[in-house]
């Protein structure tokens, strides 16, 4: 999203986070400006029984948690390291001063939220579908539209079955049955315990 010699020259610093760790806790007010170089993050809440709710993952380049940096509340979720990652870490203030003085990366800040708007959007609708197979088939056509080739098998899920589960609030023993009856309906192909759509 912003390029990392102007991260460096703006105050952000490098830190790893190994695989569980926690980066910002729900009710933290937000403090610092977060970028990806290298790693998965997954930004989630717990129900009251417990039950994981992953909201978004994100990945080599992504930033998370940028757009609570405009607003005086607390983070509305947890954002936690997936693997080992490495990520920038900048001071609230000196992003917002980065951006004043950079307006065209303003502007690539605008499109990152509107893609995430979009994606919430997605997500929301789909919260309405009963049907596990419908529920599946919206996630992997959102994740497949960035995606080049779009025929058939093409594209590599970039999730395991708990982490679609997660995402769309299904139980991971119906993923699991899902994604099967799916194969049978040729909706996807599995190759060694890839998901192929």
């Amino acid at each position: 999203m912003i390029i990392e010699s102007l991260l460096i020259s703006f105050g952000a610093e490098t830190r790893t986070y190994h695989t569980g760790e926690i980066i910002f806790r729900e009710e933290e007010l937000p403090s610092h400006y977060y970028q990806i170089e290298k790693g998965k993050i997954k930004l989630n809440n717990y129900t009251q029984d417990g039950k994981e709710f992953i909201q978004n993952i994100f990945s080599d380049g992504d930033s998370f948690g940028e757009s609570l940096l405009f607003v005086d509340r607390p983070y509305p979720m947890n954002a936690v390291a997936i693997e080992d990652s490495v990520i920038y870490k900048m001071p609230k203030q000196h992003f917002l001063d980065l951006i004043k003085s950079n307006p065209e990366i303003s502007l690539n800040i605008y499109e990152c939220l509107a893609e995430r708007m979009y994606y919430k959007y997605v997500m929301l609708y789909n919260l309405s579908f009963q049907n596990p197979v419908s529920k599946l088939k919206l996630l992997m056509d959102y994740l497949k539209s960035y995606h080049e080739d779009k025929t058939p098998y093409s594209f590599q899920i970039p999730l395991t079955r708990q982490q679609l589960a997660s995402l769309t609030g299904l139980c991971v023993e119906t993923v699991i049955r899902t994604i099967k009856q799916m194969e049978k309906d040729q909706i996807v192909k599995i190759e060694k315990r890839k998901i192929y759509y």
